[in-house]
């Protein structure tokens, strides 16, 4: 191991890189969101014009990071980007969320999820057995991603090509199999007045959630083989695929599954799977899904610990964080996000952590999108390797519906506490801030 930081690895390819996003993608959102959607709406209308919306969104968000990404081509996702386009104060609190809450406790989430998945598919349920589950993927992931930048790549590549097949074979069943009564895509009589209604922001955060990921290949950016012309293909690769198959699995699970069934539950997928294939064939797609949310666990321990290392580049606080092994592998940030992972494991509260996180998370993007803008006015004659498209109104849409989502949510009678929760952890950062002690030379942009 050295104990100090090592200069980038640039082995990782942009399909490798795609791969990241869509495995970030595609995790706990999409396979337990559907259960708490259907509480709220009913009709199949609002839950599927939620996932157009998220997508959309989430396409914007790419095409923004995109532009900001190729320009700034340093690993570490907001903490570089807002700390080059805003202030370092800036960078830090969105570094700060990221190496505290907004990869562990999405971890968590995603190992909570595969624990529920394969401890029903396989131990028949029950606490200890989904923990001992959650514990053991959380642990091997880690031993991967401790190996080699080119092993976390090729692991990558074929969970997510995994965790596709799984996600588009259950979605594909889903439409092979006959509608279920009472359960139209057409909107209902009041349904549309519905869509401004706070119930609705709060689905769409859980949403959002789903599709958070979307920004993923910035985080190793410094890794790529070449930023500027692989990023934007990364991105938007990666987004768009999974935005397709969510609309697609979201819609085959409501075509297919009586909602009553449904309703509240976690894993939406497992219930889907043993409505349409009994018991023992739901317990076989029950552990497919479970080993394709490995992909997700995987992105989010390849990508988290990136920040954390970049942050210990530059701050003398946090610069054991930045020691990296001879395979470039930033190893003690690693660990720390498996020590603060477990933490939020054993905490509990699904649904609270995830509004708490998504809080969070949106208030970073929300930010580093606005700072195109800035960039743009400020230092209009930079270089741009990619240029977003269809700029003002891509940037516009994104800050819209997140800020819309943001506001609505903080202002929710049953979800404010989480998002004042969110504001403290800002807080937080910012008196650390002032104690992190001098700031390091940054290492030259590539």
């Amino acid at each position: 191991m050295s104990d100090s930081p090592a200069p980038a690895t640039r082995s990782v390819s942009w399909p490798a890189a795609a791969a990241l996003v869509a495995g970030n993608m595609i995790g706990t959102g999409v396979f337990t969101s559907l259960g708490f959607q259907v509480i709220d709406f009913p009709g199949g209308f609002s839950i599927v014009l939620l996932w157009v919306v998220g997508g959309v969104v989430a396409l914007c968000g790419a095409l923004c990071y995109a532009e900001l990404g190729a320009l700034f081509p340093r690993s570490g996702g907001e903490y570089h980007l807002l700390g080059k386009t805003w202030h370092p104060l800036a960078g830090f609190l969105a570094g700060w969320l990221s190496m505290t809450v907004g990869f562990a406790a999405p971890v968590a989430l995603a190992c909570s999820a595969f624990g529920a998945y394969a401890s029903g598919a396989f131990f028949g349920g029950g606490e200890t057995a989904r923990l001992g589950c959650a514990a053991a993927v959380l642990v091997a992931t880690t031993a991967v991603h401790l190996a080699s930048v080119r092993v976390s790549g090729r692991f990558q590549l074929a969970a997510t090509a995994f965790k596709m097949a799984a996600l588009l074979g259950l979605a594909g069943a889903g439409w092979w199999a006959g509608p279920v009564e009472g359960m139209s895509l057409r909107p209902r009589p009041g349904e549309l007045a519905g869509l401004g209604q706070p119930a609705f922001a709060v689905a769409l955060f859980f949403v959002a959630y789903s599709y958070s990921g979307w920004n993923a290949a910035v985080y190793i950016a410094g890794e790529l083989k070449d930023p500027a012309r692989d990023l934007p293909k990364a991105l938007l690769a990666g987004t768009g695929v999974v935005t397709v198959a969510y609309v697609l699995f979201n819609l085959a699970l409501l075509r297919s599954t009586p909602v009553e069934l449904l309703r509240g539950q976690v894993d939406v997928g497992l219930v889907a799977a043993r409505h349409l294939f009994g018991e023992t064939g739901g317990r076989i797609m029950g552990g497919l899904i479970a080993a394709g949310l490995v992909s997700a666990i995987s992105a989010m321990m390849w990508a988290g610990p990136r920040v954390a290392a970049t942050m210990g580049q530059d701050w003398r606080l946090f610069a054991p964080l930045a020691r990296t092994s001879v395979g470039g592998v930033p190893w003690v940030a690693t660990l720390w996000q498996l020590g603060l992972a477990a933490a939020f494991l054993l905490a509990g509260g699904f649904r609270e952590v995830l509004t708490y996180t998504e809080f969070t998370l949106s208030l970073s993007t929300f930010l580093t999108v606005a700072g195109l803008f800035w960039l743009r006015r400020r230092q209009p004659d930079l270089p741009r390797p990619f240029r977003c498209w269809g700029y003002p109104v891509t940037p516009l849409l994104f800050l819209a519906a997140t800020g819309y989502a943001l506001v609505r949510v903080t202002t929710s009678p049953d979800q404010w506490q989480k998002s004042l929760l969110g504001v403290g952890t800002v807080a937080v950062g910012a008196l650390v801030y002032r104690f992190a002690g001098r700031r390091i030379e940054p290492g030259p942009t590539p």
